[in-house]
Protein backbone atom coordinates (compact mmCIF):
# COMPACT_ATOMS: atom_id res chain seq x y z
CA UNK A 1 0.00 0.00 0.00
CA UNK A 2 0.81 3.38 -0.70
CA UNK A 3 2.37 5.73 2.03
CA UNK A 4 -0.02 8.21 2.62
CA UNK A 5 0.30 12.05 1.42
CA UNK A 6 -0.51 14.87 3.88
CA UNK A 7 -2.28 17.66 2.78
CA UNK A 8 -0.03 20.73 1.92
CA UNK A 9 0.30 22.93 4.54
CA UNK A 10 -0.29 21.10 7.63
CA UNK A 11 3.15 20.77 8.33
CA UNK A 12 5.53 23.80 8.85
CA UNK A 13 8.19 23.86 10.99
CA UNK A 14 10.62 26.97 12.16
CA UNK A 15 14.16 25.94 12.85
CA UNK A 16 14.73 29.16 14.48
CA UNK A 17 11.81 28.86 17.18
CA UNK A 18 13.01 27.66 20.21
CA UNK A 19 10.46 25.35 20.72
CA UNK A 20 11.61 21.90 20.06
CA UNK A 21 10.65 20.58 16.52
CA UNK A 22 8.96 17.53 17.78
CA UNK A 23 7.16 19.95 20.11
CA UNK A 24 6.45 21.63 16.92
CA UNK A 25 5.07 18.61 14.66
CA UNK A 26 2.89 17.74 17.64
CA UNK A 27 1.25 20.87 17.82
CA UNK A 28 0.81 21.41 13.90
CA UNK A 29 -1.04 17.98 13.63
CA UNK A 30 -3.21 18.64 16.80
CA UNK A 31 -4.42 21.98 15.24
CA UNK A 32 -5.16 20.53 11.59
CA UNK A 33 -7.15 17.80 13.64
CA UNK A 34 -9.41 20.36 15.61
CA UNK A 35 -9.22 22.49 12.51
CA UNK A 36 -11.06 19.56 10.32
CA UNK A 37 -8.06 19.41 7.97
CA UNK A 38 -7.32 15.67 9.04
CA UNK A 39 -10.70 13.57 10.05
CA UNK A 40 -10.78 10.20 12.47
CA UNK A 41 -9.59 7.85 10.63
CA UNK A 42 -6.91 9.40 8.09
CA UNK A 43 -3.87 7.26 7.71
CA UNK A 44 -0.46 9.27 8.76
CA UNK A 45 2.99 8.65 7.18
CA UNK A 46 5.53 6.22 8.94
CA UNK A 47 7.80 7.76 11.31
CA UNK A 48 10.84 7.06 8.83
CA UNK A 49 9.27 8.40 5.79
CA UNK A 50 8.05 11.51 7.99
CA UNK A 51 11.66 12.46 9.35
CA UNK A 52 13.01 12.33 6.07
CA UNK A 53 10.54 14.37 4.04
CA UNK A 54 10.73 16.92 6.75
CA UNK A 55 14.73 16.33 7.41
CA UNK A 56 14.68 15.65 11.17
CA UNK A 57 16.05 12.71 12.89
CA UNK A 58 13.42 9.79 13.12
CA UNK A 59 13.42 9.80 17.25
CA UNK A 60 12.22 13.73 16.36
CA UNK A 61 9.15 12.25 14.93
CA UNK A 62 8.34 9.31 16.96
CA UNK A 63 8.39 11.73 20.16
CA UNK A 64 5.63 13.75 18.12
CA UNK A 65 3.63 10.48 17.81
CA UNK A 66 4.02 9.53 21.06
CA UNK A 67 2.42 12.82 22.44
CA UNK A 68 -0.34 12.67 20.30
CA UNK A 69 -1.20 8.79 21.30
CA UNK A 70 -0.87 9.94 24.56
CA UNK A 71 -3.94 12.29 23.83
CA UNK A 72 -5.94 9.96 22.16
CA UNK A 73 -5.47 11.85 18.81
CA UNK A 74 -3.87 9.42 17.02
CA UNK A 75 -3.62 5.22 17.28
CA UNK A 76 -0.67 3.24 16.59
CA UNK A 77 -0.94 -0.69 15.92
CA UNK A 78 2.23 -2.94 14.90
CA UNK A 79 2.49 -3.23 11.32
CA UNK A 80 -0.06 -0.41 10.38
CA UNK A 81 0.08 3.02 9.43
CA UNK A 82 -0.93 5.23 12.26
CA UNK A 83 -4.36 7.40 11.96
CA UNK A 84 -5.99 10.06 13.32
CA UNK A 85 -8.70 8.11 16.04
CA UNK A 86 -10.60 11.46 17.17
CA UNK A 87 -11.81 13.94 16.09
CA UNK A 88 -11.36 17.50 17.84
CA UNK A 89 -13.92 20.05 18.88
CA UNK A 90 -12.56 23.66 16.92
CA UNK A 91 -10.19 25.88 19.70
CA UNK A 92 -12.79 27.76 22.12
CA UNK A 93 -16.01 25.43 20.96
CA UNK A 94 -15.99 23.86 24.94
CA UNK A 95 -16.82 27.28 26.32
CA UNK A 96 -20.19 28.01 23.36
CA UNK A 97 -23.29 27.68 24.94
CA UNK A 98 -25.48 25.09 23.46
CA UNK A 99 -29.42 26.26 23.27
CA UNK A 100 -30.92 24.44 25.74
CA UNK A 101 -28.60 23.27 28.20
CA UNK A 102 -28.42 24.69 31.96
CA UNK A 103 -25.82 27.06 32.52
CA UNK A 104 -23.93 26.45 35.65
CA UNK A 105 -26.33 28.42 38.78
CA UNK A 106 -24.79 29.49 41.81
CA UNK A 107 -25.71 28.05 44.97
CA UNK A 108 -28.20 29.54 47.48
CA UNK A 109 -24.89 30.10 49.89
CA UNK A 110 -23.17 31.51 46.16
CA UNK A 111 -26.04 34.30 45.65
CA UNK A 112 -25.39 35.57 49.19
CA UNK A 113 -21.64 35.78 48.81
CA UNK A 114 -21.41 36.85 46.06
CA UNK A 115 -23.72 39.73 46.25
CA UNK A 116 -22.52 43.22 46.23
CA UNK A 117 -24.34 45.55 49.17
CA UNK A 118 -21.72 48.32 49.09
CA UNK A 119 -24.09 49.45 46.20
CA UNK A 120 -23.68 52.52 44.08
CA UNK A 121 -21.85 55.41 45.77
CA UNK A 122 -18.99 53.62 46.92
CA UNK A 123 -15.24 53.71 45.49
CA UNK A 124 -14.69 51.13 43.31
CA UNK A 125 -11.18 52.32 42.03
CA UNK A 126 -8.25 54.22 44.11
CA UNK A 127 -8.10 58.14 43.94
CA UNK A 128 -7.26 60.92 46.11
CA UNK A 129 -9.30 61.14 48.94
CA UNK A 130 -9.50 57.29 49.43
CA UNK A 131 -11.25 56.47 52.67
CA UNK A 132 -9.46 53.58 54.29
CA UNK A 133 -5.83 54.29 52.43
CA UNK A 134 -3.16 54.52 54.09
CA UNK A 135 0.03 57.33 52.98
CA UNK A 136 2.37 55.28 50.59
CA UNK A 137 4.49 58.36 51.07
CA UNK A 138 5.04 57.80 54.75
CA UNK A 139 5.58 54.06 54.64
CA UNK A 140 8.99 52.85 55.78
CA UNK A 141 10.13 50.94 52.55
CA UNK A 142 13.79 50.44 53.38
CA UNK A 143 13.20 49.06 56.88
CA UNK A 144 10.33 46.71 55.87
CA UNK A 145 12.32 45.56 52.78
CA UNK A 146 15.29 44.66 55.45
CA UNK A 147 13.15 42.17 56.80
CA UNK A 148 11.55 41.05 53.99
CA UNK A 149 15.19 40.28 52.95
CA UNK A 150 16.01 38.71 56.19
CA UNK A 151 12.77 36.73 56.61
CA UNK A 152 13.48 35.27 52.98
CA UNK A 153 17.22 35.03 54.14
CA UNK A 154 16.62 33.30 57.64
CA UNK A 155 13.23 31.62 57.50
CA UNK A 156 14.02 28.41 55.93
CA UNK A 157 13.02 25.82 58.83
CA UNK A 158 9.73 23.46 57.98
CA UNK A 159 7.69 26.87 58.88
CA UNK A 160 7.50 27.10 55.06
CA UNK A 161 5.94 24.03 54.69
CA UNK A 162 1.92 22.81 55.75
CA UNK A 163 1.80 24.37 59.62
CA UNK A 164 1.76 27.73 61.09
CA UNK A 165 -2.08 27.97 59.22
CA UNK A 166 -3.12 29.74 62.30
CA UNK A 167 0.23 32.25 62.39
CA UNK A 168 3.75 32.56 63.24
CA UNK A 169 4.84 31.70 66.60
CA UNK A 170 6.91 34.84 66.35
CA UNK A 171 4.70 37.40 65.38
CA UNK A 172 1.72 35.99 67.79
CA UNK A 173 4.55 36.70 70.43
CA UNK A 174 5.33 40.21 69.03
CA UNK A 175 1.42 40.88 69.32
CA UNK A 176 1.03 39.22 73.09
CA UNK A 177 3.28 41.91 74.31
CA UNK A 178 2.18 44.69 72.15
CA UNK A 179 -1.60 44.25 72.94
CA UNK A 180 -0.92 44.09 76.54
CA UNK A 181 0.96 47.21 76.74
CA UNK A 182 -1.14 49.20 73.96
CA UNK A 183 -4.86 48.26 74.70
CA UNK A 184 -5.02 46.54 77.90
CA UNK A 185 -6.03 43.05 76.30
CA UNK A 186 -4.74 40.21 77.97
CA UNK A 187 -3.97 36.93 75.76
CA UNK A 188 -1.88 33.55 75.32
CA UNK A 189 -0.17 33.03 72.07
CA UNK A 190 -2.18 30.19 70.99
CA UNK A 191 -5.52 32.70 71.27
CA UNK A 192 -4.31 34.83 68.51
CA UNK A 193 -5.17 33.90 65.42
CA UNK A 194 -3.24 35.39 62.01
CA UNK A 195 -6.00 35.86 59.15
CA UNK A 196 -5.30 37.51 55.68
CA UNK A 197 -7.55 40.55 56.32
CA UNK A 198 -10.54 41.68 58.67
CA UNK A 199 -13.36 40.71 55.96
CA UNK A 200 -11.55 36.99 56.05
CA UNK A 201 -11.56 36.80 60.15
CA UNK A 202 -15.57 38.21 60.19
CA UNK A 203 -16.39 35.97 57.65
CA UNK A 204 -14.68 33.04 59.67
CA UNK A 205 -16.06 33.70 63.12
CA UNK A 206 -19.38 34.43 61.73
CA UNK A 207 -19.66 30.61 60.07
CA UNK A 208 -18.23 28.99 63.31
CA UNK A 209 -20.08 30.96 65.68
CA UNK A 210 -23.70 31.46 64.27
CA UNK A 211 -26.35 29.35 61.61
CA UNK A 212 -28.19 30.78 59.19
CA UNK A 213 -30.97 32.65 60.33
CA UNK A 214 -29.24 33.54 63.42
CA UNK A 215 -29.55 37.28 64.90
CA UNK A 216 -26.66 40.06 64.65
CA UNK A 217 -26.45 43.40 65.88
CA UNK A 218 -24.51 45.50 63.69
CA UNK A 219 -24.16 49.10 63.88
CA UNK A 220 -26.48 51.76 62.02
CA UNK A 221 -24.82 53.41 60.18
CA UNK A 222 -21.56 50.81 60.22
CA UNK A 223 -18.88 48.66 58.56
CA UNK A 224 -20.06 47.43 54.99
CA UNK A 225 -17.67 44.60 55.06
CA UNK A 226 -18.97 43.11 58.42
CA UNK A 227 -22.56 43.61 56.77
CA UNK A 228 -21.17 41.13 53.80
CA UNK A 229 -19.94 38.63 56.23
CA UNK A 230 -22.77 38.41 58.25
CA UNK A 231 -25.23 38.39 54.78
CA UNK A 232 -23.16 35.76 53.68
CA UNK A 233 -23.70 33.91 56.52
CA UNK A 234 -27.41 34.25 56.20
CA UNK A 235 -27.53 35.79 59.62
CA UNK A 236 -30.71 38.39 59.91
CA UNK A 237 -28.81 41.95 60.68
CA UNK A 238 -30.72 44.02 63.40
CA UNK A 239 -29.41 47.84 63.02
CA UNK A 240 -27.42 48.56 66.53
CA UNK A 241 -28.57 52.36 66.90
CA UNK A 242 -25.30 54.79 67.12
CA UNK A 243 -25.12 58.33 67.98
CA UNK A 244 -22.24 60.54 69.23
CA UNK A 245 -21.58 58.54 71.94
CA UNK A 246 -20.73 55.25 69.48
CA UNK A 247 -23.45 52.02 69.60
CA UNK A 248 -25.93 52.25 72.14
CA UNK A 249 -27.51 48.86 73.15
CA UNK A 250 -30.54 50.62 74.61
CA UNK A 251 -31.74 51.81 71.54
CA UNK A 252 -32.33 48.57 70.01
CA UNK A 253 -36.34 48.45 68.61
CA UNK A 254 -38.10 46.22 71.64
CA UNK A 255 -38.94 42.69 70.38
CA UNK A 256 -35.52 42.25 68.45
CA UNK A 257 -34.43 39.03 68.68
CA UNK A 258 -31.68 37.81 71.23
CA UNK A 259 -28.31 37.62 69.12
CA UNK A 260 -25.48 35.22 68.23
CA UNK A 261 -23.15 38.29 67.58
CA UNK A 262 -22.66 42.33 68.31
CA UNK A 263 -20.03 43.82 66.28
CA UNK A 264 -19.19 47.07 67.22
CA UNK A 265 -16.25 49.57 66.08
CA UNK A 266 -15.98 51.07 69.81
CA UNK A 267 -12.14 53.09 69.53
CA UNK A 268 -13.21 54.84 66.22
CA UNK A 269 -16.97 54.27 65.07
CA UNK A 270 -16.99 53.65 61.50
CA UNK A 271 -18.06 55.14 59.45
CA UNK A 272 -18.77 58.28 61.99
CA UNK A 273 -15.08 58.39 63.81
CA UNK A 274 -16.87 58.76 67.36
CA UNK A 275 -15.21 57.02 70.12
CA UNK A 276 -17.21 55.11 72.93
CA UNK A 277 -16.81 56.37 76.60
CA UNK A 278 -16.42 53.47 79.53
CA UNK A 279 -20.15 53.44 80.59
CA UNK A 280 -21.15 52.86 77.21
CA UNK A 281 -18.57 50.03 77.00
CA UNK A 282 -19.94 48.66 80.21
CA UNK A 283 -23.86 49.13 78.93
CA UNK A 284 -22.92 47.20 75.91
CA UNK A 285 -20.91 44.33 77.88
CA UNK A 286 -24.10 43.44 79.96
CA UNK A 287 -26.70 43.60 77.19
CA UNK A 288 -23.75 40.85 75.45
CA UNK A 289 -24.25 39.08 78.83
CA UNK A 290 -28.10 39.18 78.90
CA UNK A 291 -28.27 37.69 75.66
CA UNK A 292 -25.93 35.23 75.88
CA UNK A 293 -23.76 37.07 72.81
CA UNK A 294 -20.15 37.43 71.91
CA UNK A 295 -19.24 40.92 70.61
CA UNK A 296 -16.99 40.80 67.80
CA UNK A 297 -14.65 44.35 68.65
CA UNK A 298 -13.32 45.45 65.53
CA UNK A 299 -10.69 48.02 67.42
CA UNK A 300 -10.66 50.12 64.47
CA UNK A 301 -7.35 52.73 63.97
CA UNK A 302 -7.03 52.77 67.52
CA UNK A 303 -3.38 52.79 67.04
CA UNK A 304 -4.06 56.61 65.63
CA UNK A 305 -5.38 58.56 68.82
CA UNK A 306 -4.69 62.24 68.40
CA UNK A 307 -6.00 63.81 71.45
CA UNK A 308 -7.05 62.58 75.05
CA UNK A 309 -6.64 59.14 76.63
CA UNK A 310 -7.46 55.75 75.00
CA UNK A 311 -10.27 53.80 76.92
CA UNK A 312 -9.89 50.56 77.60
CA UNK A 313 -10.72 47.52 75.02
CA UNK A 314 -13.84 45.72 75.42
CA UNK A 315 -11.46 42.24 75.50
CA UNK A 316 -10.22 43.60 78.64
CA UNK A 317 -13.49 45.27 80.51
CA UNK A 318 -15.49 41.71 79.75
CA UNK A 319 -15.58 38.59 81.07
CA UNK A 320 -13.90 35.40 79.39
CA UNK A 321 -15.01 34.62 76.15
CA UNK A 322 -17.67 37.28 75.88
CA UNK A 323 -15.25 39.77 73.53
CA UNK A 324 -13.76 38.41 70.72
CA UNK A 325 -11.20 41.10 69.98
CA UNK A 326 -10.35 42.11 66.19
CA UNK A 327 -6.87 43.78 64.96
CA UNK A 328 -5.68 44.50 61.38
CA UNK A 329 -2.18 45.76 60.00
CA UNK A 330 -3.92 47.46 56.70
CA UNK A 331 -4.57 51.06 58.40
CA UNK A 332 -1.11 51.02 59.85
CA UNK A 333 1.07 49.83 57.62
CA UNK A 334 -0.57 49.04 54.46
CA UNK A 335 -3.58 46.48 53.07
CA UNK A 336 -1.41 45.16 50.53
CA UNK A 337 0.32 43.38 53.06
CA UNK A 338 -2.60 41.12 54.15
CA UNK A 339 -2.42 40.65 57.71
CA UNK A 340 -4.95 40.97 60.25
CA UNK A 341 -5.45 39.00 63.68
CA UNK A 342 -8.53 37.63 66.38
CA UNK A 343 -8.03 37.29 69.81
CA UNK A 344 -10.72 34.43 70.73
CA UNK A 345 -11.83 32.47 73.67
CA UNK A 346 -9.07 29.46 74.75
CA UNK A 347 -11.98 27.18 74.01
CA UNK A 348 -12.35 28.60 70.69
CA UNK A 349 -8.81 27.85 69.68
CA UNK A 350 -8.80 23.93 68.56
CA UNK A 351 -12.03 24.29 66.15
CA UNK A 352 -10.51 27.90 64.78
CA UNK A 353 -7.46 26.14 64.01
CA UNK A 354 -8.74 23.62 62.41
CA UNK A 355 -11.35 25.56 60.52
CA UNK A 356 -8.69 27.96 59.49
CA UNK A 357 -6.61 24.18 58.35
CA UNK A 358 -10.00 22.94 56.36
CA UNK A 359 -11.08 26.52 54.52
CA UNK A 360 -6.98 26.89 53.45
CA UNK A 361 -7.73 30.75 54.51
CA UNK A 362 -3.92 31.32 55.75
CA UNK A 363 -1.64 34.43 55.66
CA UNK A 364 1.43 34.05 54.20
CA UNK A 365 4.12 32.90 56.07
CA UNK A 366 7.18 35.22 55.37
CA UNK A 367 5.28 38.46 55.63
CA UNK A 368 4.42 37.36 59.43
CA UNK A 369 8.29 36.48 59.95
CA UNK A 370 8.86 40.05 58.52
CA UNK A 371 6.31 41.72 60.38
CA UNK A 372 7.79 40.31 63.48
CA UNK A 373 11.07 40.98 63.37
CA UNK A 374 10.24 44.56 62.10
CA UNK A 375 7.80 44.80 65.05
CA UNK A 376 10.88 43.37 67.64
CA UNK A 377 12.90 45.93 66.15
CA UNK A 378 10.98 48.77 67.43
CA UNK A 379 10.43 49.97 63.83
CA UNK A 380 6.35 49.54 63.84
CA UNK A 381 6.53 51.71 66.94
CA UNK A 382 8.90 54.35 65.37
CA UNK A 383 6.65 54.05 62.27
CA UNK A 384 3.50 54.64 64.30
CA UNK A 385 4.31 57.86 66.18
CA UNK A 386 5.30 59.57 62.72
CA UNK A 387 1.90 59.03 61.24
CA UNK A 388 0.11 60.00 64.13
CA UNK A 389 1.43 63.30 63.95
CA UNK A 390 1.00 63.59 60.16
CA UNK A 391 -2.40 61.89 59.65
CA UNK A 392 -3.47 64.59 62.65
CA UNK A 393 -2.02 67.57 60.31
CA UNK A 394 -3.78 66.22 57.12
CA UNK A 395 -7.06 65.28 59.13
CA UNK A 396 -7.39 68.59 60.20
CA UNK A 397 -6.08 70.47 57.39
CA UNK A 398 -8.95 69.01 55.61
CA UNK A 399 -11.57 69.79 57.93
CA UNK A 400 -10.07 73.47 58.06
CA UNK A 401 -10.59 73.75 54.41
CA UNK A 402 -13.85 72.13 54.42
CA UNK A 403 -15.12 74.39 57.16
CA UNK A 404 -14.09 77.41 55.87
CA UNK A 405 -15.37 76.59 52.08
CA UNK A 406 -18.96 74.97 52.92
CA UNK A 407 -19.29 75.27 56.70
CA UNK A 408 -23.04 76.47 55.60
CA UNK A 409 -23.83 73.77 53.72
CA UNK A 410 -21.94 70.61 55.50
CA UNK A 411 -21.07 69.38 58.78
CA UNK A 412 -17.62 68.20 59.81
CA UNK A 413 -15.49 68.22 62.99
CA UNK A 414 -11.76 67.31 63.70
CA UNK A 415 -10.81 63.80 63.59
CA UNK A 416 -10.01 62.25 66.89
CA UNK A 417 -7.81 60.09 65.15
CA UNK A 418 -8.77 57.70 62.40
CA UNK A 419 -7.89 57.80 58.29
CA UNK A 420 -10.82 59.67 57.20
CA UNK A 421 -13.99 61.72 58.09
CA UNK A 422 -17.48 61.73 57.98
CA UNK A 423 -18.83 64.66 56.35
CA UNK A 424 -22.45 65.21 57.04
CA UNK A 425 -24.74 67.51 54.93
CA UNK A 426 -27.22 70.01 56.30
CA UNK A 427 -29.71 69.44 53.98
CA UNK A 428 -30.86 66.26 52.26
CA UNK A 429 -29.12 65.98 49.20
CA UNK A 430 -28.11 62.94 46.70
CA UNK A 431 -25.18 61.86 48.44
CA UNK A 432 -24.75 58.73 45.88
CA UNK A 433 -24.96 61.11 42.85
CA UNK A 434 -22.26 63.60 44.16
CA UNK A 435 -19.95 60.76 45.31
CA UNK A 436 -20.06 59.42 41.91
CA UNK A 437 -19.15 62.38 39.85
CA UNK A 438 -16.54 63.52 42.75
CA UNK A 439 -15.04 60.00 41.41
CA UNK A 440 -15.52 60.70 38.05
CA UNK A 441 -13.15 63.71 38.85
CA UNK A 442 -10.62 61.41 40.34
CA UNK A 443 -11.39 61.71 44.08
CA UNK A 444 -12.66 58.03 45.47
CA UNK A 445 -15.13 59.51 48.25
CA UNK A 446 -18.02 57.45 49.48
CA UNK A 447 -21.56 57.91 50.02
CA UNK A 448 -22.29 57.96 53.99
CA UNK A 449 -26.02 56.51 52.79
CA UNK A 450 -24.74 53.19 51.70
CA UNK A 451 -23.79 52.07 55.69
CA UNK A 452 -27.70 52.46 56.57
CA UNK A 453 -29.56 49.90 56.32
CA UNK A 454 -32.85 51.29 57.35
CA UNK A 455 -34.33 54.65 56.90
CA UNK A 456 -33.62 57.84 57.91
CA UNK A 457 -30.81 57.82 56.09
CA UNK A 458 -27.85 60.74 56.66
CA UNK A 459 -26.77 62.25 53.22
CA UNK A 460 -23.14 62.75 53.01
CA UNK A 461 -19.61 61.66 52.23
CA UNK A 462 -16.84 59.44 53.78
CA UNK A 463 -13.15 61.35 52.68
CA UNK A 464 -9.97 59.79 53.15
CA UNK A 465 -7.05 62.46 54.68
CA UNK A 466 -4.11 60.05 55.42
CA UNK A 467 -2.10 59.73 51.85
CA UNK A 468 -3.71 63.35 50.35
CA UNK A 469 -1.76 66.21 49.80
CA UNK A 470 -2.37 69.95 50.04
CA UNK A 471 -3.78 70.16 46.31
CA UNK A 472 -5.54 66.71 46.30
CA UNK A 473 -7.13 68.57 49.22
CA UNK A 474 -8.46 71.94 48.30
CA UNK A 475 -9.33 70.62 44.51
CA UNK A 476 -11.60 68.23 46.34
CA UNK A 477 -13.12 71.22 48.03
CA UNK A 478 -13.19 72.85 44.88
CA UNK A 479 -15.03 69.87 43.08
CA UNK A 480 -17.75 69.47 45.79
CA UNK A 481 -18.71 73.12 46.01
CA UNK A 482 -19.28 72.95 42.79
CA UNK A 483 -21.32 69.27 42.77
CA UNK A 484 -23.71 70.92 45.62
CA UNK A 485 -24.80 73.58 43.45
CA UNK A 486 -25.32 70.97 41.25
CA UNK A 487 -27.37 69.26 42.78
CA UNK A 488 -30.90 70.35 44.48
CA UNK A 489 -31.58 69.25 48.15
CA UNK A 490 -34.25 66.92 49.15
CA UNK A 491 -36.96 67.28 51.50
CA UNK A 492 -35.94 65.33 54.76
Amino acid sequence: MAEPVLPEGILTLDRTDPVPLAEQIYRCFREAVRAGHLTAGTRLPSTRRLAASLKVARNTVNTAYELLKAEGVISIRGGAAPRISAELPPEGAAGEVVPGTAAPALSTRGKLLSENLRGEGWFRQPGALQPGAPALDSFPFEDWARCLRRAARLERSSDLHYQNFCGVEALKQQLVRHLAAERGVRAEPEQILITSTMQASLSLLAQVLTDPGDAVWLEEPGYLGARTAFHGAGLVIRPLPTDREGADASKVASGAPAPKLIYVTPSHQYPLGVRMPLARRLSLIQAAEDAGAVILEDDYDSEFLFSGRPVAALHGLAPEGRVIYLGTFAKSLLPGLRIAYCVVPKVLTEPLQQMMRNMGCAANVQAQAALAWFMDSGAYRKHLKQIRELYQERGNLLVEILQRRLGNRLEVTPPTGNVQVAVLFREQVDDIGIALAMQERGFAVSALSNCYMEAPRKSGLIIGFAGATRDQIDQGADALASLLEQFPTKLL
